[in-house]
């Protein structure tokens, strides 16, 4: 129905447009006789080769030769279609309007090669126009498409990313609560109503385009605590998010992947660890910073084998371009991660 509606009012507007060429000049005539069988030699005439000019082009020849690469073809038959135009456009003056085309008293008139190649200069303005106009409209086409195409990338990478975070997260949740019931019933329970809602907003509240970005740190906190009943009390997480209103919106689970990173290759069996995640939000602004201790991976380790930090990236370049930098580095035996982006 929206392309019917798009095709109608393209039509509407070709009318709209030919309507005022035709009809500009007779306006301007004040209706004299003799201004308007000028008119009609000078203008109509010729404008009525122009629009046969354009539509062929514009319908058929630019499709079906220039954007398929026979450009060879699409030049000799717009030279054949223009000359053959030229010569009756010539061929009609001379035979109904002479009187206009005799030289005014005691002048002499231009040689009839100047008049065709001016003709012929003006018979390739709406040739040039319908090019121009045809590409455009491609160039729109194929930047809608790939616009598109962007956005079923981006909806089929976070549909990875949560059906990534959803099995083994669940998991390792479900082994800890296990691990609780004898030792902390309450804490146990807790912890499932903690689960629960995080869940709830995975499956739920991230199929928008946009979420609350309260909401979203508060998926982030709770999924840190629950990481956290995995390991000992030799591994120290930190974290400080800012407090927000729901005015502030962001793309869903967009830091979650540096979470996970941090937990995933921060930690070795048998040492302690520091970790932290800390968000600042000034004006427009928003640094988010994970930094976990740079632990060597084995030849044996495959816990990379998620989403990782380039996937991340390419998510960012099509949500937020020219609008975010992203920075990993290892500083004193640090994996730190900087993500910044600014708010529109």
């Amino acid at each position: 129905m929206e392309i019917r509606k798009n095709k109608v009012a393209i039509v509407v507007l070709h009318l709209l447009v030919w309507l005022v060429l035709f009809g500009l000049p007779y306006f301007l005539s004040s209706g004299q006789e003799e201004m308007i069988r000028r008119i009609a030699v000078h203008t109509w005439i010729p404008m009525a080769f122009y629009a046969v000019i354009f539509y062929i082009n514009y319908l058929w020849w630019i499709p079906s030769l220039l954007f398929r690469k026979k450009n060879g073809l699409f030049l000799v038959f717009n030279v054949v279609l223009i000359a053959a135009f030229v010569w009756l456009n010539g061929m009609l003056k001379d035979y109904f309007f002479s009187e206009f085309m005799s030289p005014p008293p005691g002048g002499q008139a231009p040689p009839r090669q100047f008049f065709l190649y001016l003709e012929g200069i003006s018979f390739t303005v709406p040739l040039v126009f319908s090019v121009a106009l045809k590409a455009t409209e491609r160039w729109i086409r194929t930047e809608a498409e790939q616009r598109e195409a962007a956005n079923i990338r981006l909806q089929s990478e976070l549909r990875h990313l949560k059906y990534q975070l959803q099995p083994h997260f669940f998991f390792n949740a479900l082994n800890n609560i296990y691990a609780l019931v004898d030792v902390s019933p309450e804490m146990a329970k807790e912890t499932i109503h903690s689960l629960g809602k995080l869940m709830r907003y995975l499956l739920y509240e991230t199929n928008t385009g946009e979420v609350s970005l309260r909401k979203e740190i508060g998926f982030m906190e709770k999924y840190i605590e629950l990481m956290k009943l995995r390991y000992s009390d030799n591994v120290r997480v930190y974290y400080d998010f800012p407090a927000v209103g729901q005015e502030r919106h962001i793309a869903p689970l967009l830091f979650i992947s540096l979470v996970e990173n941090a937990f995933k290759h921060g930690v070795s069996a048998g040492s302690g660890a520091d970790i932290s995640f800390v968000m600042k939000l000034e004006g427009k602004q928003l640094t988010f910073t994970a930094a976990n201790r740079n632990v060597p991976k084995t030849s044996g380790d495959k816990s990379g084998s998620g989403i990782g930090l380039q996937n991340l990236e390419k998510r960012l370049h099509l949500l937020y371009p020219e609008r975010y930098t992203m920075e990993t580095r290892v500083e004193d035996d640090r994996f730190i991660a900087v993500l910044s982006l600014e708010f529109q």
